[in-house]
């Protein structure tokens, strides 16, 4: 009797195809390099908001507004637990100077434009319209035992990444603390209501989002300074959503300084470093950024995250067919994570989610389970991530404002 043949892990060698835009022209610098963009375009900012300020700044405006320092106390609580901006329903507030009160300390932020379900009403991906015309994205999911946000952080992006659809019109501007809060505030109030199902039902009556992810729209650490606002009220018990700061998955395709600077918060967010490449040549071309800092830099900056907060590092990598997902670029990544050590880090293949057009494809099926299986037996413990939400375009790498979504943008007031 003869041996059962094994299945090939390809039919034909593997080939190695370049990464390119499609439909689409790469900005490009005087050098004719991929354009990065860093500084965020002066535009006007949206009005200060209770989630934009501390909880001593909060006082202070309150008191600015005619009103007794403590009334801020009462605002956080309408916000943040009530999730309402609507000074109707804050009867504990005096009925004189309540809507100016409102008004002044939770001026209107998104406004949304449409909700797209899928995944048996399981996944929802807002389109939110911005003070100013910009538009971004964000995407509500229910898993079993946690609901996950996945949140803008930019209208746009400037990290120029050829693969990812975000990046295509550059950056717009940096969002405000307040701005990304509200994404988390809103999606709790449609879980309240029973938009992600009757939490009678599914959960319990107190369900909100458990879990959230920078991945949305925009380079959380190219807008450092108003995500980490966000994060400090995101994780605020007394004056903010009390969420677990283990909960909070901050990502970034590789700007080092920033690393090292959110090591150095003593919050203990999961970090996630978007790689996508194990070798500097493939790299460089995949992730324009990594023309500044390199694959090796970019690792020790995540390697030194959990030598400072413990919190083991997540590996993001696009299996995209014959770019990046070789056998041999398994085994290099393995290779330069364990020479970091072990137990320090975990990775997350994700099948490419190709954007409308596309000639990039997510690897066969085999390619991926071979990929996952070298790097786990290589002592690397490796999970193929779930790809929610392709079906309305608003999985990983898929999230962009389409000309419909201009159109439907265009006869919604933003008040």
């Amino acid at each position: 009797m003869t041996e059962p043949q094994s299945t090939p892990v390809r039919s034909t060698r593997p080939r190695q195809v370049r990464p390119r835009t499609e439909g689409w022209t790469q900005k490009l610098d005087a050098d004719g390099k991929p354009l990065l963009q860093f500084a965020a375009p002066k535009k006007g900012m949206p009005p200060v908001h209770l989630a934009d300020l501390t909880p001593d700044e909060r006082v202070a405006k309150v008191k600015e507004l005619g009103m007794p320092g403590f009334r801020a106390a009462q605002l956080e609580k309408h916000y943040f637990q009530h999730y309402t901006s609507d000074a109707a329903q804050m009867t504990d507030l005096p009925a004189s100077g309540r809507d100016e009160l409102a008004a002044g300390m939770l001026p209107h932020l998104l406004t949304e434009v449409r909700r797209l379900e899928t995944d048996r009403g399981d996944t929802i991906k807002f389109l939110w319209k911005l003070h100013d015309g910009a538009l971004v994205e964000s995407v509500l999911m229910r898993y079993t035992g946690r609901i996950t946000l996945c949140v803008s952080s930019q209208a746009g992006c400037g990290m120029n990444c050829p693969f990812c659809a975000t990046g295509q019109a550059g950056l717009t501007r940096n969002m405000s603390a307040a701005e990304i809060v509200e994404q988390v505030v809103r999606a709790n109030r449609l879980i309240a209501d029973g938009g992600l199902g009757d939490p009678r039902r599914v959960g319990h009556e107190d369900e909100r989002v458990t879990n959230i992810v920078f991945m949305g729209m925009g380079e959380p650490l190219a807008n450092y300074n108003r995500v980490m606002q966000a994060v400090r009220t995101m994780v605020d018990k007394k004056h903010g959503l009390g969420m677990s700061a283990r909960g909070i998955t901050v990502s970034t395709v590789g700007l080092v300084p920033a690393i090292n600077k959110l090591s150095a918060e003593d919050i203990p967010v999961t970090f996630a470093l978007s790689l996508h490449a194990p070798d500097d040549h493939l790299r460089d071309e995949m992730i324009p950024i990594n023309s500044r800092w390199k694959v090796d830099e970019a690792l020790d900056a995540a390697r030194g995250y959990f030598e400072k907060t413990g919190r083991r590092v997540s590996i993001e990598y696009a299996l995209i067919k014959d770019m990046n997902d070789h056998a041999w670029r398994a085994d290099l990544l393995a290779e330069k994570l364990n020479a970091r050590g072990r137990g320090w880090v975990h990775v997350n293949p994700i099948p490419l989610n190709p954007t409308p057009g596309s000639v990039w494809t997510a690897s066969e099926v085999p390619v991926q389970n071979e990929f996952v299986r070298r790097l786990n037996e290589a002592g690397i413990p490796t999970t193929l991530r779930d790809t929610r939400g392709k079906e309305i375009d608003g999985a990983c790498g898929q999230l962009v404002a389409t000309e419909e979504d201009q159109a439907a943008a265009a006869g919604v007031p933003t008040d």
